[in-house]
């Protein structure tokens, strides 16, 4: 338990927290949470396969929290994975116009924890280095 909740793991942990349901709610309940409307067998397919490379995300990090040696690049695919999702929002933002609240407010969630893990990645890379030398 003493390595689950490790600030240098505190990243990892939230955005798992977040990504599973979410990964979920893309899967199952898109139509019903974010008003999107399954017009074919395409519609749910897609969201399926965003639920999928959630999961996978998620266990990557899961296995980052508990194997040490995986910790690093956990660490760099959830930078690039809350960085991607928030660029892209902010894209959409420019180009579509104001989202919901959910979707704004993930902006930001997902801009701070890029950040945080951006933080924690310099925090550990510095750590090594000290304890090499």
């Amino acid at each position: 338990m003493k390595k689950l909740i490790q600030i240098s793991n505190l990243h990892l942990l939230l955005s798992t927290l977040i990504v599973i349901p979410a990964a979920f709610v893309y899967g199952f309940f898109a139509n019903f949470f974010f008003n999107v409307e399954m017009n074919s067998v395409n519609e749910p397919s897609i969201f399926k396969a965003i639920m999928g490379l959630y999961l996978a995300f998620a266990s990557l990090w899961l296995l980052g929290i508990f194997k040490t040696g995986y910790w690093k690049a956990a660490t760099i695919s959830n930078i690039l994975f809350m960085a991607g999702l928030g660029f892209g929002r902010i894209i959409s933002l420019l180009f579509d116009g104001m989202p919901s609240l959910i979707f704004s407010v993930g902006i930001i969630g997902e801009l701070v924890l890029a950040l945080f893990s951006m933080v924690n990645l310099s925090n550990f890379n510095r750590k090594s280095l000290q304890n090499t030398i």
